[in-house]
């Protein structure tokens, strides 16, 4: 038989390392042309020395 809890657990107390920041907000992206071409993100394929991949 599984024993059930009975009692609630004690209340969560922060690390101290812990903070209230707000998390950061991220950085923009850079859009930065591709050396070879088209972006691979934007047409679906990568190409690794003249193959198509896709993941």
């Amino acid at each position: 038989m599984i024993k059930r809890a009975t009692q609630r657990p004690q209340p969560f107390a922060k690390p101290a390392h812990w903070s209230n920041d707000p998390v950061p907000q991220p950085a923009p992206a850079k859009d930065e042309p591709d050396p070879d071409g088209l972006p691979p993100t934007r047409y679906g394929d990568w190409v690794k020395k003249g193959i198509a991949i896709d993941f």
